[in-house]
């Protein structure tokens, strides 16, 4: 190939998903265990925080839909499966752990919803698809951690299960640049828009006027 990276895929995957006219916010798996230096998940994501809870501010101004996801597993990982087996960093989440408390910053309100799963997707063995769809939801916003790891598997899922999916660029972080920019490439080339902050506080300011 002499194509440059960007013209090679424009080829190919160069669609536009769009906005849709119900969306949700979803934020991914903030929780202690990224900004906590002892623990072993700690990444550098507190501008990633930052960003998301402006984003939920714009959502809660345009009275969208608001919902967090965390990882809770029972006190003997009875119900981790094959993925507490291979990511050893699971264990902070072990029911009680304070590595699964929310960050400074982020506490849910009465009006969030909290759901808490097991696996990468905010989808898998969830109520989330059943919940967004009686909500009358047709576009979910992603925002949160880690880019490489449960927000992407979040977005293959949100567009498997039929929702416009957006990824906010600037509210989701990860341990390195390097995976953070590879996968959200690959989730705007297939699965999903990936939009700045400012573009998507833009766009829930104008359903908040409407």
């Amino acid at each position: 190939m002499t194509d440059g990276l960007d013209q090679n895929y424009a080829k190919a995957y160069d669609g536009k998903a769009g906005f849709g006219k119900s969306p949700a916010l979803i934020l991914i798996d903030f929780v202690q265990g990224y900004f906590d230096p002892s623990c072993d998940l700690y990444a550098d994501v507190d501008e990633a925080l930052a960003s998301a809870l402006r984003v939920r501010e714009a959502a809660h101004k345009a009275g969208i839909p608001v919902i967090l996801t965390n990882v809770v597993y029972h006190p003997k990982a009875i119900n981790g499966g094959r993925f507490f087996e291979k990511a050893t960093p699971l264990r902070y989440f072990l029911e009680g752990s304070p590595m699964g408390d929310w960050p400074e910053g982020l506490q849910p309100t009465e009006d969030e919803l909290v759901i808490s799963k097991q696996y990468p997707s905010a989808f898998f063995g969830t109520s989330l698809a059943s919940t967004l769809t009686s909500l009358g939801v047709d576009n979910v916003i992603l925002t949160g951690l880690t880019t490489s790891g449960c927000v992407r598997a979040s977005c293959v899922d949100a567009m498997s299960h039929g929702f416009i999916t957006t990824v906010v660029r600037d509210a989701c972080g990860d341990r390195h640049n390097d995976p953070h920019e590879a996968n959200l490439f690959d989730m705007q080339a297939k699965y999903a828009d990936v939009v700045s902050e400012d573009a998507i506080i833009a766009h829930l300011g104008a359903l908040t006027q409407s």
